[in-house]
């Protein structure tokens, strides 16, 4: 039985859309584990035993559905304290697969959410953006008043979000958060292996090559764990410090070449080669997380090198299946194979 939750603003109920994802994943276990009721609205196309033995904790309800269902979603999320949005088509590849779709779930659905939220009298809506909206900034330091230049419609989606959400006009008293992701890596049990650090440390181990597309183009990261510790510092900070306000959260600023150079090192070298590739992705930012360290005193636990190590137990331990082809660890394949597209 989850203990009673200490949050200190008083949430006891969270909703986490999305939350049979990558990141929720590894997100929900330690909502019940802080003591929360955890509702996890999903349509887990990537399986439903994403969370363990955490599936049968008491603590939390699995919704199986569409968040484009705007009657139904307004029940869901009813006598919620606070809302997790991680829901949506979540990488360019698979919102490009089927444009439409992308819009409809990663845009459209947001409104509607936004409102049923409101309605519902939820106190806190956190919202998971991305650091992709800043595109390709020459500048070492991207900070959250920076000129968004999104490249791609999933990073346009994104922003669109954004300022709606800032936009709206409801009742007045539920706090609004964005949160502006990097590239997410390291092991969770509904993993990822269309990321960077991720992708690269899969093929170490699986050829013991790592294919490098491009190589200069830098590319923030942030371990999964470090992620999931970000939307605790988000539930639990006061209202006069997150309402209304970005946080960027990316804090290795590597090239792709020196992920590489990481995810090689980091498995001894030893009988690794590093082939170089031709890209046409010129996406390439250095963004700047100080404000969420300066505001809520947020800092770092985990590294590229600890999400290496993570993925490489995991493999060792026969966690991972067939990673370089199976549909369940890259999300186009997988939508593609469910007829999605």
């Amino acid at each position: 039985m989850s203990k009673a939750s200490s949050n200190p603003n008083g949430f006891h109920s969270i909703v986490v859309t999305g939350g049979g994802g990558y990141v929720g994943s590894a997100l929900v276990p330690t909502l019940l584990d802080r003591g929360y009721k955890v509702k996890v609205i999903d349509t887990f196309w990537y399986g439903h035993d994403v969370f363990g033995a955490y599936g049968s904790n008491p603590g939390l309800s699995c919704v199986q559905m569409d968040i484009r269902d705007a009657r139904r979603l307004r029940n869901e999320v009813a006598n919620c304290d606070a809302l997790i949005h991680l829901a949506c088509i979540s990488n360019d590849p698979s919102v490009d697969l089927n444009p439409a779709l992308g819009k409809s779930i990663n845009y459209d659905a947001f409104g509607p959410l936004l409102d049923c939220a409101d309605a519902q009298g939820v106190k806190r809506f956190i919202f998971a953006s991305s650091a992709s909206i800043y595109g390709v900034k020459d500048q070492d330091h991207v900070r959250e008043d920076a000129e968004p230049a999104p490249l791609t419609d999933y990073a346009r989606f994104k922003l669109a979000c954004e300022r709606d959400l800032l936009a709206h006009r409801g009742r007045g008293d539920m706090d609004r958060v964005m949160v502006r992701p990097a590239a997410v890596c390291g092991y969770a049990r509904r993993l990822r292996l269309d990321l960077a650090v991720n992708i690269l440390t899969a093929n170490a181990l699986v050829n013991r090559r790592i294919r490098v597309f491009g190589g200069g183009q830098r590319r923030p990261n942030i371990n999964v764990n470090d992620m999931v510790r970000v939307y605790h510092a988000l539930l639990d900070a006061p209202s006069a410090k997150i309402d209304r306000q970005a946080f960027n959260a990316g804090y290795q600023n590597n090239t792709v070449d020196e992920i590489a150079a990481i995810v090689k090192s980091s498995l001894g070298d030893e009988g690794i080669e590093i082939a170089h590739e031709d890209s046409a992705d010129k996406r390439s930012y250095h963004i700047n997380s100080d404000k969420i360290t300066d505001v809520l005193g947020f800092t770092t636990r985990y590294t590229i090198e600890d999400a290496v190590e993570s993925l490489a137990q995991a493999f060792d331990r026969n966690l991972v299946h067939d990673p370089l082809n199976n549909p369940l660890y890259i999300n186009i394949k997988r939508m593609q194979e469910l007829g999605i597209s």
